[in-house]
C-alpha cells in the first residue's frame, strides 16, 4: 500500500481498517494483527493493527541507524520547520484526534483535546529548541587554549510508550529526541496503536526524512527486548509500571544503553485546616478521577487533618455524587470507562481489598452505560491507615483513600512515607507551612493550592525514589538525556 493510500485508510476506522508499522520510510504489513477496541463499547473495533516480530524491530533499529548521521547534520532551520508544521498539523485535526484518542482509550472528549493540543505545543517548543542547542566558550586556565563546551546527538533513541495519554506523552520523548538530532524507534502501548499511528503519520507529512521515525508496535516481551538490548540502540526512553520499568533499566544498563523511565506515583494531595475547603475539593476530585484516574501524578492520598476531616470528606462525596460516568464522547460525560477489562478488574481487587482491610468504599461500582463498556463509578476508600494495600500500591484507576491525621507534622510524615516521589501537592493558606512543604515533601513536583495531576509542556517532568530514574523529561532539562556533552580545545597560539 502506497503511504498516500494508507494515510487515507487512516482516517477509515473500523474493523476492516488495517494499519502497518512503518520502517525506513516503508510500510510493513503483518499476519498478527491486534484489535483496537473502544473501552467505551468493546464491539467498537477501530481497525487491524501490525504486531511486529523481532525481524522487524531489528530491521526498524538498522533503519535508523542508517539515518543517524544524516539526521544528525540536517540543518537546524529544516529540523525547526519539520517539528514546527508537525504541531500546525495536530493543531488543525485536532477535533480528529481527540475523537480518535477518546474512542480508542476511552478519555472523555474535552480531556481528549486538551491532550491533543498539549502534543501540538510540544512540537512548537521543541521547534524551537532546535536553533537553542546552546554551548559555552569559556578560556582555559593553560594561556592559549581555549575551551568549547558542546551537545551532540546521543544517536538511535528507542522510545516507549503507556496507553493513558497516547499522544501527550510520544510528543514529550519524540520531539525532543528529533530536535536534538536523534533518531527514533517508537513503540506504544498495543491498547492504543491509532493515536500513535496518527502522529507518525502527521510527522512523516511534515518532511520528516525516511528512517528517521520508526513505528513499531506489537508486544513489549518483543520490541522492548530487541530495544533494549540491541547494540545499535544508544539510549531508551520509558514511561510505565513500576515492574516492567525495573526490566527496562536492568536490560539497558547491562548493554550500555542510556535509560531514563518515568514509573508512576502514589501522590499525597495535604489539606490543613486553614484551607479553602471547596477549592481543595474541587482539587482533589480533579486530581484523584478525571482522566479516570489513569494519571501517574492522579492525587491518590488524601491527607487530612482531623479539625476539618469530616467536612472536607462531606464535601468530596457532594462533588462526587456529581460526576457523570459514561461513554466518553457522549455529552455530558465527565468520567470515561476504564481502559480495559483488565484495568477493571485489578481495580475492581483493591477497592475489594481495601473493604478487607476495614476501609469504607463509597462508590466504586460497575456503572450500565448502555453497552459492554467498563465504566467504574469513581471509589473514594475512607477510614484507612497509612499501611493500607490502598496506600502503597499504585491502582491507576478512579479510586483514591482518605487518611487522617492530627496535624501538617503527621500530614507531612504521611506524604512522605512512600517508595514513590512523583507529585506533592498541599492546600493551606498558611505561608509558613506552604514554603516548609515545597522545601521537605519528597517530590520531584509540588503544587501548592493547585491539583497534583498537570504540568506545563514548557517545564521538567520527573519524579523521585521510585517514580523516576534518570534525566528529566521536557523542557530544557530533555537536552540532558537525548545529547552527550562534547568539550574540545582550541589552541589559539
Amino acid at each position: 500500500m502506497t503511504q498516500t493510500a494508507q494515510t487515507t485508510a487512516a482516517s477509515q476506522y473500523g474493523p476492516d481498517a488495517v494499519f502497518d508499522n512503518l520502517i525506513g520510510g516503508a510500510r510493513r504489513g503483518s499476519e498478527d494483527r491486534s484489535l483496537n477496541r473502544n473501552p467505551s463499547d468493546p464491539s467498537d473495533v477501530l481497525g487491524r493493527y501490525a504486531r511486529a516480530d523481532e525481524a522487524t524491530v531489528r530491521d526498524a533499529v538498522s533503519a535508523a541507524r542508517a539515518a543517524a548521521a544524516g539526521w544528525a547534520d540536517f540543518p537546524a532551520q529544516q529540523r525547526f520547520a519539520i517539528l514546527d508544521a508537525a504541531g500546525t498539523r495536530i493543531a488543525e485535526r485536532a477535533d480528529e484526534l481527540a475523537d480518535l484518542l477518546a474512542r480508542e482509550e476511552g478519555k472523555q472528549l474535552t480531556e481528549a483535546r486538551g491532550e491533543v493540543m498539549r502534543a501540538s505545543q510540544i512540537f512548537k517548543y521543541f521547534a524551537g529548541e532546535t536553533i537553542r542547542n546552546t554551548g559555552e566558550i569559556i578560556d582555559s586556565v593553560r594561556p592559549g587554549l581555549v575551551a568549547e563546551m558542546t551537545h551532540e546527538p546521543i544517536g538511535v533513541v528507542g522510545v516507549i510508550t503507556p496507553w493513558n495519554f497516547p499522544i501527550a506523552i510520544p510528543a514529550w520523548k519524540i520531539a525532543p529526541a528529533l530536535a536534538y538530532g536523534n533518531t527514533v524507534v517508537f513503540k506504544p502501548a498495543e491498547l492504543v496503536p491509532g493515536s500513535a499511528y496518527a502522529l507518525v503519520d502527521i510527522l512523516v507529512e511534515a518532511g520528516l526524512p525516511e528512517g528517521v521515525l520508526n513505528l513499531v508496535m506489537g508486544p513489549g516481551r518483543v520490541v522492548g527486548e530487541v530495544l533494549t538490548t540491541s547494540a545499535e540502540v544508544d539510549a531508551v526512553t520509558f514511561t510505565g509500571s513500576v515492574s516492567v520499568g525495573q526490566g527496562v533499566i536492568a536490560a539497558a544498563s547491562s548493554h550500555g544503553i542510556r535509560v531514563q523511565c518515568e514509573m508512576g506515583g502514589k501522590n499525597p494531595l495535604v489539606v490543613l485546616g486553614d484551607a479553602d475547603l471547596d477549592a481543595a475539593a474541587e482539587a482533589a476530585v480533579n486530581g484523584a478521577f478525571y482522566s479516570t484516574g489513569q494519571r501517574c501524578t492522579a492525587s491518590s492520598r488524601i491527607i487530612v487533618t482531623s479539625d476539618v476531616h469530616d467536612e472536607f470528606v462531606a464535601l468530596l462525596k457532594e462533588k462526587m455524587a456529581a460526576l457523570t460516568v459514561g461513554d466518553a464522547r457522549a455529552e455530558g460525560t465527565v468520567i470515561g470507562p476504564v481502559v480495559s477489562q483488565s484495568q477493571l478488574e485489578q481495580d475492581l481487587r483493591y477497592i475489594d481489598r481495601a473493604r478487607a482491610e476495614g476501609g469504607e468504599v463509597i462508590g466504586g461500582e460497575r456503572v450500565d452505560a448502555g453497552t459492554d463498556g467498563y465504566f467504574l463509578s469513581p471509589a473514594l476508600v475512607t477510614g484507612t491507615k497509612p499501611a493500607d494495600t490502598i496506600n502503597t500500591d499504585e491502582v491507576f484507576g478512579p479510586v483514591a483513600s482518605v487518611i487522617e491525621v492530627a496535624d501538617y507534622e503527621e500530614a507531612l510524615a504521611v506524604a512522605n512515607d512512600t517508595e514513590f516521589g512523583l507529585s506533592a501537592g498541599i492546600f493551606t493558606s498558611s505561608l509558613k507551612y506552604s514554603t516548609h512543604f515545597k522545601r521537605y515533601a519528597q517530590a520531584g513536583m509540588v503544587m501548592v493550592n493547585a491539583p497534583t495531576a498537570g504540568v506545563d509542556y514548557h517545564v521538567s517532568f520527573g519524579g523521585r525514589k521510585g517514580s523516576s530514574y534518570g534525566p528529566r523529561e521536557q523542557a530544557r532539562a530533555a537536552r540532558e538525556f537525548y545529547t552527550v556533552h562534547k568539550t574540545a580545545y582550541i589552541n589559539a597560539g
